[in-house]
């Protein structure tokens, strides 16, 4: 997919991914927390060989827009998949850090497809927990997250 030494955008501020992105030879530019519903163009400010987005999408309320605007060639980004026995999420303590979207795959998918990606590879995993109750259970075999390889299509 890409191999180091690359540059990578990785849409967010830094963290630990970024420095375990850095350790194995990539180059690493995070945003600097700017709101990229009302700032999506930030994207275009970078020449990078790939852009990363781990849960970032999710907080959006237009991810079309920053997807759209992307001028790299390459996405990884993972987001949270809808679960049918919880609500979105929604911090009680800081208000910048609630999911507008939960998505279905095929919903991640069709958004990607209309912003001009082509997925080249996904995966689905679980939310591992430790927790006992009835909703940690239905974790142990309903995928939580949803990780995505796509290119962008020619125009």
């Amino acid at each position: 997919m890409l191999p180091s030494p690359a540059t990578v955008l990785d849409l967010g501020v830094r963290n630990p991914f970024s420095v375990i992105m850095e350790e194995n030879g990539y180059t690493v530019i995070n945003t600097l927390g700017e709101d990229l519903d009302l700032l999506p163009e930030i994207v275009k400010k970078y020449t990078v060989d790939a852009v990363t987005a781990f849960e970032i999408f999710e907080h959006l309320l237009a991810p079309f827009n920053v997807l759209r605007k992307i001028e790299s060639t390459k996405l990884i980004a993972t987001v949270p998949l809808n679960l049918w026995f919880a609500k979105a999420y929604r911090s009680k303590t800081d208000p910048w850090d609630r999911h507008y979207h939960e998505f279905e795959d095929w919903q991640f998918d069709w958004l990607l497809e209309k912003a001009s990606w082509e997925i080249k590879e996904s995966e689905k995993w679980m939310s591992p927990t430790n927790n006992i109750g009835f909703r940690p259970i239905l974790r142990t075999f309903t995928p939580r997250y949803y990780a995505v390889y796509a290119e962008k299509k020619k125009v």
